[in-house]
Protein backbone atom coordinates (compact mmCIF):
# COMPACT_ATOMS: atom_id res chain seq x y z
CA UNK A 1 0.00 0.00 0.00
CA UNK A 2 1.31 3.52 -0.91
CA UNK A 3 0.82 6.49 1.52
CA UNK A 4 0.74 9.78 0.35
CA UNK A 5 0.53 13.13 2.05
CA UNK A 6 -2.44 15.61 -0.09
CA UNK A 7 -3.29 19.17 0.34
CA UNK A 8 -7.52 19.01 -0.18
CA UNK A 9 -9.58 22.00 -0.70
CA UNK A 10 -11.98 22.81 1.76
CA UNK A 11 -14.81 21.56 -0.44
CA UNK A 12 -12.55 18.52 -1.39
CA UNK A 13 -12.72 17.65 2.47
CA UNK A 14 -16.27 18.26 2.66
CA UNK A 15 -16.99 15.78 0.13
CA UNK A 16 -14.70 13.11 1.56
CA UNK A 17 -16.50 13.73 4.48
CA UNK A 18 -20.27 13.08 3.19
CA UNK A 19 -19.10 9.86 1.42
CA UNK A 20 -16.97 8.93 4.29
CA UNK A 21 -20.16 9.25 6.75
CA UNK A 22 -22.92 7.96 3.40
CA UNK A 23 -20.75 4.08 3.02
CA UNK A 24 -19.89 4.03 6.76
CA UNK A 25 -16.08 4.07 5.76
CA UNK A 26 -13.29 4.01 8.33
CA UNK A 27 -11.36 6.83 7.36
CA UNK A 28 -10.76 9.00 4.26
CA UNK A 29 -8.50 7.10 2.52
CA UNK A 30 -11.44 4.73 1.59
CA UNK A 31 -13.29 7.37 0.63
CA UNK A 32 -10.00 8.23 -1.35
CA UNK A 33 -10.07 4.80 -3.21
CA UNK A 34 -13.82 4.15 -3.49
CA UNK A 35 -14.03 7.95 -5.26
CA UNK A 36 -10.97 6.15 -7.55
CA UNK A 37 -12.52 3.14 -8.32
CA UNK A 38 -15.83 4.97 -9.36
CA UNK A 39 -13.65 7.57 -11.50
CA UNK A 40 -12.18 4.29 -13.25
CA UNK A 41 -15.17 2.24 -13.78
CA UNK A 42 -17.54 5.59 -14.80
CA UNK A 43 -14.37 7.65 -16.79
CA UNK A 44 -11.69 5.56 -17.71
CA UNK A 45 -13.06 2.40 -18.74
CA UNK A 46 -16.31 2.88 -20.48
CA UNK A 47 -15.87 0.45 -23.42
CA UNK A 48 -15.66 -2.60 -20.76
CA UNK A 49 -19.16 -1.54 -19.24
CA UNK A 50 -21.69 -4.66 -20.49
CA UNK A 51 -24.12 -2.04 -21.00
CA UNK A 52 -21.51 -0.12 -23.33
CA UNK A 53 -20.79 -3.31 -25.37
CA UNK A 54 -24.37 -4.08 -25.60
CA UNK A 55 -25.22 -0.68 -27.02
CA UNK A 56 -22.17 -1.07 -30.03
CA UNK A 57 -23.98 -4.47 -30.54
CA UNK A 58 -27.00 -3.01 -31.33
CA UNK A 59 -25.74 0.03 -33.22
CA UNK A 60 -23.93 -2.32 -35.22
CA UNK A 61 -26.88 -4.32 -35.81
CA UNK A 62 -28.50 -1.71 -37.60
CA UNK A 63 -29.82 -1.14 -41.17
CA UNK A 64 -28.91 2.51 -42.39
CA UNK A 65 -31.73 4.33 -45.14
CA UNK A 66 -30.41 5.37 -48.38
CA UNK A 67 -31.37 8.73 -49.60
CA UNK A 68 -30.90 10.12 -52.82
CA UNK A 69 -30.52 13.30 -52.42
CA UNK A 70 -30.54 15.85 -50.19
CA UNK A 71 -33.85 16.69 -50.05
CA UNK A 72 -35.19 13.08 -49.56
CA UNK A 73 -33.16 12.94 -46.40
CA UNK A 74 -35.00 16.33 -45.51
CA UNK A 75 -38.40 15.23 -46.23
CA UNK A 76 -37.81 12.14 -44.09
CA UNK A 77 -36.72 13.84 -40.97
CA UNK A 78 -39.48 16.35 -40.76
CA UNK A 79 -41.86 13.61 -41.04
CA UNK A 80 -40.13 11.21 -38.68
Amino acid sequence: MVQAFVNLSENANKVLNILKAKHALKDKSEAINMMAKEYQELILEPELRPEYVEKLIQIKKQKGIKFKSVAELRKHLENA
